[in-house]
């Protein structure tokens, strides 16, 4: 079975690129392809969609979807943080568009064999790139307990990262814990019954979203990604990111209001010395959140934000 063939808020997103003909877009992280889709006919005759993903079973499946459209399309198998490198290795001074949609797919959850869901029993991997070297399976068996107490609590914000750390170590120490299974048992076993049954999401879920974060450096990427954002687009060139948790959507939020900061000058000041001009402008005030029928059609949209800004 390959890639599920859908994409988080595609009309928002689509409507928002504001695309025409002639075009150079970027989708950063491919996926199903769903939004790489509707990009590249709308920007068609003439224009030219990079698609990257680091997870070469999206590349395989884009391959397939976008075929019809080979010649206006450029795939590349690398992080989205190298969007500088790859624009420069083609020649490219700068692109109308980027949509940045830091989901996850139902078939890296379900398909991929990688551990990423507690619903399976599936080795303890969690790579986005297979090419890497950090695994999930390293964290739990080789951190300490302190580190995996404040893994768990900054990434996934437990609220009981201590106990579930201590009861890795002690399960460690005879034998090492290498699937799904095992890591979800220790967790359940950890969590008060009183609490895992009142909880929304299953008792799994935080420290699973932070072990993913730690594997694959999402944060630090996203982080370093949006610094860049200005210089990656032409002017009223758009980008579009759709976030799915707080640490990652109090990133692109911050920095988004310092690229339209203006005078940084201290207030005591007669006059701005800093001459800071603002790079870019935010195009929805608040972020766009997925319709009801959206979330009834796909619950994984639930926790969805999209945030639009434009170069100035």
């Amino acid at each position: 079975m390959g890639f599920v063939h859908t994409s988080v808020m595609p009309a928002e997103v689509f409507a928002y690129q504001n695309l025409k003909p002639g075009d150079v877009c970027v989708d950063c992280t491919l996926g199903g392809a769903g939004h790489a889709e509707t990009t590249i006919q709308a920007i068609l005759p003439g224009g030219t969609l990079i698609g990257i993903d680091q997870d070469h079973e999206a590349i395989a499946n884009a391959k397939k979807v976008l075929h019809p459209f080979a010649e206006n399309l450029l795939l590349v198998h690398d992080n989205f943080t190298c969007l500088s490198n790859i624009l420069t290795r083609y020649g490219i001074t700068g692109v109308n568009t980027i949509v940045l949609d830091l989901g996850f797919s139902l078939n890296q959850i379900t398909q991929a064999g990688r551990g990423f869901s507690f619903h399976l029993n599936e080795p303890l991997d969690m790579r986005m790139d297979i090419r890497k070297e950090l695994t999930a399976r390293i964290i739990v068996n080789s951190f300490g307990e302190k580190e995996l107490a404040d893994l768990f609590f900054t990434f996934g914000e437990e609220k009981f990262s201590r106990r579930i750390a201590r009861a890795i170590i002690t399960q460690r120490q005879e034998h090492p814990v290498k699937t799904t299974r095992d890591l979800t048992r220790i967790i359940l076993d950890s969590v008060p019954k009183s609490r895992a049954g009142s909880q929304k999401i299953h008792p799994a879920t935080r420290v699973f979203q932070a072990l993913r974060i730690a594997v694959n450096q999402e944060l630090e990427n996203l982080a370093m990604f949006m610094r860049q954002v200005p210089d990656l687009l032409v002017k009223g060139g758009r980008i579009c990111v759709i976030c799915f948790h707080s640490l990652e959507d109090r990133i692109v939020k911050q920095q988004l209001k310092a690229f339209e900061a203006v005078c940084t000058c201290p207030k005591e000041l007669p006059r701005c010395v800093c001459n800071t001009q603002p790079t870019m402008k935010s195009i929805v005030k608040k972020p766009l959140t997925p319709t009801p029928q959206e979330m009834q059609a796909n619950p994984m949209a639930r926790s969805a934000k999209l945030r639009v800004a434009e170069r100035i």
